[in-house]
């Protein structure tokens, strides 16, 4: 059996953890820059649950493993319906690290099943970082095409 795949991305922000990781786990906030539905319960086991993820119109599900406000999140991850990637499959951790002018924001998401998946996670990775970094910045990203897969 094969290692698991992992993506790897990182993005500053210019504001300060506690902005960023209000855009991560506030449900009003996380769709200015993701999805079109959120419903967040960041504690240990509670639910992680994204609806309408371009390209895909997509449902993401997890659960949160690890919650250290303005510091550090982890959550289980997968999409409904998913056969690659079923919820719970794989794993997101998200470290904040207060930087010079903001916030370094860094991802690791493992667990992947292979080559594919992975390109296709890191594809979405950088373009919702890219969001990301604009909404917590207190841009307005726009509307969310979704990233090329």
């Amino acid at each position: 059996m094969s290692e698991p795949f992992i993506v790897r991305s990182e993005t500053q922000v210019a504001a300060p953890r506690a902005t960023v990781f209000a855009y991560l786990t506030d449900p009003e906030k996380i769709v200015r820059w993701m999805g079109s539905d959120a419903t967040m319960e960041p504690h240990v086991g509670g639910l992680y649950l994204l609806k309408g993820i371009s390209p895909r119109g997509g449902v993401a599900r997890g659960a949160f493993r690890e919650v250290v406000p303005v510091h550090r999140l982890a959550y289980s991850f997968g999409w409904d319906g998913g056969q690659q990637v079923p919820p719970g499959s794989s794993l997101i951790e998200i470290d904040l690290i207060e930087r010079e002018g903001g916030t370094l924001v860094r991802v690791t998401h493992s667990g992947l099943p292979n080559e594919d998946e992975a390109a296709s996670h890191a594809k979405g990775w950088a373009h919702y970082l890219d969001r990301l970094t604009s909404a917590a910045g207190g841009r307005d990203p726009g509307p969310d095409k979704g990233p090329t897969i």
